[in-house]
């Protein structure tokens, strides 16, 4: 107990000032609950010490709970002041005064019995019933929009700070090695550009599954960076600015408006229609044009945009302008008189910018010289020489994810328990492995369709052999057909033991000869199909030309000038499946199961 008050001996107690005389017992205990000793509160009221001490052990004062203390002095007062007559303005205004804490009290009350915050705080019930607003929908707070910005430039090589330095160029044009992060940096670039200034952004790719590609690298780093989940198709920020995802339905699309990225532009089908909604799109001053690719044929269409022949055209000759395309001066960038921006950023450059992802001799031998100029050092092709122009092959590309109502690429079973074909290519000195999985004609003289293209690297013929037994399980496999020369014997001998069915090659220039030429048949008659995106399948095909055997006796085929550079593994893997049918279109299930030289 609090002692801490101590009244005076022989302390004269007077009488309360409005006249009334408090009950003696009431008044101890309340003096009692505010520290005063029994001995000075029986001074005080004048009565024994016996008497007081009496009251305490029998009301039980300090068993008392701190409400039940503060309640019996607020009922004292409140009682006082009600039987006060006449009442000063100070009175009325104590009265309201206690009457609030009582009924406070009663919500402490209350709440001792039902353990419910409402019952203490009548506002947290009142907000309760208000209909809850739902959180902004892909809302970036400031703080989270730091937070992505401070991770956007954190990972960045210098290369890419290159472009990021440029961004606000009215169009770049860059021309890039495969496999540097292009397609990562820009979906990045353009969410960061659309939180700061709500732009819409328009990624546009020559198929939807190709476009769906910068969907995924924005989701994945808005999630990594500050936690946001974005959702929707198009994603619409909550400051306004919306994210669209083109394929070929660009052509169709109408009011859109906003920064315009073009993938991949050097193997779009139809460019010039492509670019001119493109143009439309972005038309507004502030609004950005970016067009990125890897290099295709000089006969592309978006050639001419690269090498200014396109902004010649339409000017008088003394207006026409010649551009220095060469790596030296495009290293850095450089903006022509076209007011175009333009760059060339190889694999070298790339490793020198600080991407220490490649192994560069390890490459070289990957790959044939003419691939490796090609795909990784931002050569184009004259494809004049090829066995397959890209004008031929674009007319397989399509637009899978629109035209393909009966492939689901997502599912457990991409192509349901429809039958389908496979062709492997192996790796051999040092080059890629292909696998192409193939949907045959419903009828004959129908469309070839490939659902899937794999490669592989190195010399694990055991991981490459599960691969093909995965694509067992998840597709109706009835036809397997593989180069078994080198690595290849190692897997075919694998794939045979869970698919006895399986057809090998051994090359030599009759098979590789009927090979290409049922590919060219295939093809020039348009019976050929693969989504656009899938350009590594279009440069394998474009790699194959008319070659002499090394006795210059005869004509064969290849990717390379010898048998121990790339060998266009995809290609020669599609064309391994599309054997199953025969020259004249029949399914050819009578020929032998081994081929050999």
């Amino acid at each position: 107990m609090n002692e801490a008050v101590i009244v005076p001996k022989r302390f004269k107690r007077e009488k309360p000032a409005d006249g009334l005389d408090a009950d003696k017992r009431r008044e101890a205990r309340h003096l009692y609950w505010q520290g005063w000793r029994i001995s000075s509160i029986a001074e005080y009221i004048d009565e024994p010490r016996s008497t007081v001490q009496g009251w305490k052990d029998v009301e039980e004062w300090d068993k008392a709970q701190p409400v039940q203390r503060v309640e019996a002095t607020l009922e004292t007062r409140l009682v006082q002041l009600v039987m006060k007559d006449p009442k000063t303005g100070t009175d009325f205004k104590e009265i309201d005064l206690l009457g609030r804490q009582i009924e406070r009290l009663a919500r402490v009350h209350k709440y001792g019995a039902t353990g419910k915050e409402a019952d203490l705080n009548p506002a947290i019930e009142r907000r309760n019933d208000r209909p809850k607003k739902k959180p902004d929908r892909n809302h970036f707070s400031e703080e989270q929009h730091e937070q992505l910005l401070e991770a956007f430039k954190d990972s960045l090589f210098d290369y890419q700070k290159v472009w990021f330095r440029n961004s606000e160029a009215r169009t770049r044009f860059i021309l890039k090695s495969r496999q540097i992060g292009a397609t990562w940096y820009f979906a990045r670039e353009a969410l960061a550009d659309a939180i700061a200034t709500g732009r819409n952004q328009i990624f546009l790719s020559a198929s939807k599954a190709q476009a769906h590609i910068f969907k995924q690298y924005i989701i994945a780093f808005a999630k990594d960076a500050c936690g946001i989940e974005l959702s929707g198709d198009p994603i619409v920020l909550s400051n306004g600015a919306t994210l669209y995802f083109l394929g070929t339905n660009a052509l169709t699309a109408q009011g859109y408006h906003g920064n315009v990225y073009f993938d991949e532009c050097f193997w779009t089908r139809k460019f010039d229609e492509l670019n001119k909604v493109a143009s439309g799109m972005a038309m507004h001053k502030h609004w950005r044009k970016t067009y990125f690719s890897t290099p295709s044929s000089i006969q592309h269409e978006a050639y001419a945009l690269w090498s200014g022949a396109r902004f010649n055209r339409k000017r008088p000759k003394d207006e026409r302008i010649s551009l220095d395309l060469s790596h030296d001066r495009l290293a850095g960038g450089f903006t022509g008189e076209d007011k175009i921006w333009r760059q060339i950023c190889t694999i070298v450059d790339a490793m020198r910018g600080g991407c220490n992802l490649f192994d560069i001799d390890e490459l070289r031998l990957e790959y044939s010289t003419e691939e490796f100029e090609n795909l990784l050092m931002c050569g184009f092709l004259d494809d004049s020489y090829s066995s397959f122009p890209l004008a031929e092959l674009q007319r397989c590309m399509v637009d899978s994810w629109e035209v393909w109502d009966d492939v689901k690429p997502f599912s457990l079973r991409p192509f349901g328990y429809r039958p389908v074909w496979v062709g492997y290519d192996p790796s051999l000195t040092g080059d890629t492995a292909g696998c192409v999985v193939l949907a045959p004609p419903s009828t004959p003289g129908g469309k070839f369709r490939v659902l899937e293209r794999h490669q592989f690297k190195g010399n694990d013929f055991e991981a490459q052999a599960e691969v093909i037994r995965k694509i067992t399980q998840r597709f109706n496999v009835v036809f397997i057909g593989m180069d078994t020369t080198g690595l290849g014997q190692g897997v075919y001998q694998i794939v045979q033991k869970f698919f006895p069915a399986v057809k090998g090659y051994q090359y030599n220039v009759e098979i590789k000869s009927r090979l290409v030429l049922k590919a060219q048949s295939v093809i020039r008659k348009g019976r050929l199909e693969f989504d656009a995106g899938f350009t590594d399948l279009a440069q394998a095909f474009m790699a194959i030309k008319r070659v002499m055997t090394a006795s210059g006796r005869q004509v064969t085929y290849d990717a390379g000038r010898n048998e121990v550079t790339g060998h266009a593994d995809l290609a020669w893997a599609c064309m391994h499946a599309m054997d199953n049918e025969s020259l004249d279109g029949e399914t050819s299930s009578s020929k032998s199961i081994m081929e050999i030289s």
